[in-house]
């Protein structure tokens, strides 16, 4: 289990790197793994004051994802937005089929997410 990124740590330019490299290849494989842990760990989380989405605007950004379900012959619904959490329901194809779980990760929370970071997760219901 990896140590816990350090939200203090300097950032170090490739160039830095490189140079710590050729002092000391461990230290600089620790130091790039625990950027990369900080980068991912504060992409994930939401920009401070991003705003969660009305109805209508969470309506609207999955309408991109419905069309691209619709391709295949699933389709979604939306359900309502609690708190954090826009909730949907996946029908026709989707409905069963084994890939939805991915679908929804993938497909439809990608593209609600990339909108709207606040968002923490899009559930389906059925």
């Amino acid at each position: 289990m990896s140590a816990p990124a350090k939200l203090d740590a300097p950032f170090y330019t490739e160039e830095e790197l490189d140079a710590l490299e050729k002092r000391s290849p461990v230290e600089a494989l620790r130091i790039a793994r625990e950027q990369a842990q900080l980068a991912r760990r504060l992409a994930a989380e939401p920009a401070a004051g991003a705003a969660l989405p009305t109805l209508e605007e969470a309506r609207a950004v999955l309408e991109e994802a419905r069309r691209i379900l619709l391709r295949d012959g699933g389709d979604l619904e939306l359900v309502g937005l609690e708190g954090g959490v826009l909730v949907v329901r996946l029908k026709g194809a989707c409905a069963g089929c084994p890939r939805s779980a991915l679908d929804l990760k993938q497909v439809v929370e990608a593209l609600v997410r990339r909108r709207y970071p606040a968002l923490r997760e899009v559930r389906n219901v059925y």
